[in-house]
């Protein structure tokens, strides 16, 4: 609790501080990834996926893989002219941190299937710089790279993946992460076992795409 003294005029040191406070308010940008229950006002309308609420891109494309036997949506993909990204949001504890549980198991099954995981301090803390041997439709070896950054939020983990040069030139890759930025998460309020993938829903103006088809 605090007490002011009795005079008619504003104490210099609360007024100072209220007004440094009041403009570094003005001057931080409000980013995310976000909550659905913390978006800002005049956010804008976005693409309604469910566990997934995207703000229209004119840079990139919305993509969605799906299952054509079951009908089950594989992933979200944002496509542009040099890259991809590949979003999906997990259940997660209220209080945990499911990103630093999850990297280790991404780096082992990298390692099993004869790729390599780096770690590196990115935009939102540790990240991980994947490489995946592959082939390419002539059938010569090749190296796919990936760049795995995980965020935790309340009740939820948003995991985005970037392919292609996003991931190769982490450095100069703003124009993405910024899209990441813009990305809501709606958790929903039913139980869900941790690390389940939450559940999206396929809006009538989405286009569907088969898996391998990116």
């Amino acid at each position: 609790m605090k007490f002011r003294r009795k005079s008619t005029e504003p104490d210099a040191t609360e007024a100072s501080e209220g007004d440094l406070a009041a403009a570094e308010s003005e001057a931080a940008p409000v980013t995310g990834p976000f909550d659905v229950d913390d978006l800002p006002a005049g956010d804008g309308e976005r693409v309604d996926l469910g566990s997934l609420l995207l703000l229209p891109d004119g840079q990139r494309e919305l993509r969605i893989q799906v299952d054509e036997s079951t009908g089950a949506v594989e992933s979200v993909l944002l496509a542009g002219p040099d890259g991809a990204l590949d979003i999906r949001a997990f259940a997660a504890p209220r209080n945990g941190d499911l990103w630093s549980d999850v990297r280790p198991q991404i780096a082992g099954e990298m390692a099993q299937r004869g790729g390599t995981a780096t770690e590196r301090e990115g935009r939102w803390g540790t990240e991980l710089l994947c490489q995946l041997p592959t082939r390419r439709p002539d059938g010569t070896a090749a190296m796919q790279p990936s760049r795995v950054i995980g965020i935790n939020g309340p009740r939820w983990m948003l995991r985005a993946t970037l392919l292609g040069r996003p991931a190769l030139e982490a450095e100069t890759s703003g124009a993405w992460e910024d899209a990441i930025a813009t990305i809501a998460v709606r958790r929903g309020d039913g139980a869900m076992p941790v690390g389940d993938v939450l559940p999206i829903r396929l809006p009538d103006s989405a286009r569907k795409v088969e898996p391998g088809a990116l």
